[in-house]
C-alpha cells in the first residue's frame, strides 16, 4: 500500500491547483482567437510555456501580449513543413514537449451533392490530416515526457449532424477514431490522447449565426443551463486533460456542450 494517504494526496493536489501546469510545454494550434486563445492563455496562468499557432495575419502575437509565457508562431498548419517546424520550434525554445492540442479547425456548408471536392479536401486538411500529422511529429518528444497528452478538438457533431454538414461531421468523426487509436497504442509510452467535443460555442467560427439575438437564443434555449458556451468553457476541459488530474483518462470523448445533446 503506498504511504501517501488519500488525503495527503488531496492536499497536494489542492496546494497544487493553482499551477496545474508547471515545467509543462504546450502546442496549441488555432490559437490567435477563441478555444485556441483562451486555452493558451489558461495554460500560462497554470504554469506552463505555450507556443500558440494560427495563420499569418489573424492578430496571434497581438492576442498573447500579456502573456509572456505564450510564445506565437504564424504558420499554416497544414504546410508541408508545419509538424517539423512547429514541434522544433518548442524544442528549440524550451527543450521539451508535454501536451498537444490539436485546436485549429474550419467548418462551412454545402449538401453532398453540390459541394465541390476543393470543400471537402479543405475540411479534411485542417481538421483531421493536419491533426494527424502534427501528433505524429510530437509523439516522439511526448514519450520522453513520461506524461504526455494529447488533446484534439473535435464537436459534439461527431454524434450528430445537420443539413450541409457531410464535410464538417465526417472531419469531427474522424478525429474521434484517430484519437481513440493513438491512445491504444501510446499508452504503454504514458501519453494519454482524448478529444472535447464543444457544443454551442461563441468563437470566431459561429461568430456570424450568434450575432443574430434569435438564433443564439434557440441555442441558448437548447441548453439546459440555458445559454452558450463560452470558449473558456472548453478551455476548462483541456486543463483538466492536459493535467495530472486527467492523468488516467484516454482515449475518451470529454463533452463539454452545456448539456446540448441530452434532447435528441
Amino acid at each position: 500500500m503506498s504511504s501517501v494517504t488519500v488525503n495527503e494526496r488531496l492536499q497536494q493536489i489542492t496546494s497544487a491547483e493553482s499551477r496545474l501546469l508547471e515545467g509543462k510545454v504546450a502546442i496549441i494550434t488555432g490559437a490567435a482567437s477563441g478555444i485556441g486563445r483562451a486555452t493558451a492563455q489558461l495554460f500560462a496562468v497554470h504554469g506552463a510555456k505555450v507556443l500558440a499557432v494560427d495563420l499569418p495575419d489573424h492578430g496571434l502575437v497581438d492576442a498573447h501580449a500579456d502573456y509572456d509565457d505564450v510564445i506565437g508562431l504564424e504558420h499554416d498548419i497544414t504546410g508541408a513543413d508545419a509538424p517539423e517546424r512547429i514541434v522544433d520550434t518548442a524544442i528549440a525554445t524550451w527543450g521539451r514537449l508535454d501536451i498537444l492540442f490539436n485546436n485549429a479547425g474550419v467548418s462551412g456548408r454545402a449538401n453532398t451533392v453540390d459541394m465541390p471536392d476543393s470543400h471537402w479536401d479543405k475540411v479534411m486538411s485542417v481538421n483531421v490530416t493536419a491533426q494527424f500529422r502534427l501528433a505524429k511529429a510530437a509523439i516522439p518528444h511526448l514519450r520522453e515526457s513520461g506524461a504526455g497528452r494529447i488533446i484534439n478538438t473535435a464537436s459534439v457533431m461527431a454524434q450528430g449532424t445537420d443539413y450541409g454538414l457531410a464535410a464538417y461531421c465526417a472531419s469531427k468523426a474522424g478525429v474521434a477514431g484517430l484519437t481513440r487509436t493513438i491512445a491504444l497504442e501510446e499508452g504503454r509510452y504514458g501519453i494519454t490522447a482524448n478529444y472535447i467535443e464543444p457544443g454551442a460555442i461563441v468563437t470566431g467560427m459561429t461568430t456570424a449565426m450568434h450575432q443574430d439575438e434569435n438564433v443564439a437564443a434557440i441555442w441558448a434555449k437548447k441548453s439546459p443551463l440555458k445559454r452558450l458556451g463560452q470558449p473558456i468553457d472548453i478551455a476548462k476541459g483541456a486543463l483538466f486533460l492536459a493535467s495530472d488530474l486527467g492523468g488516467f483518462v484516454t482515449g475518451h470523448g470529454l463533452r463539454v456542450d452545456g448539456g446540448l445533446m441530452l434532447r435528441v
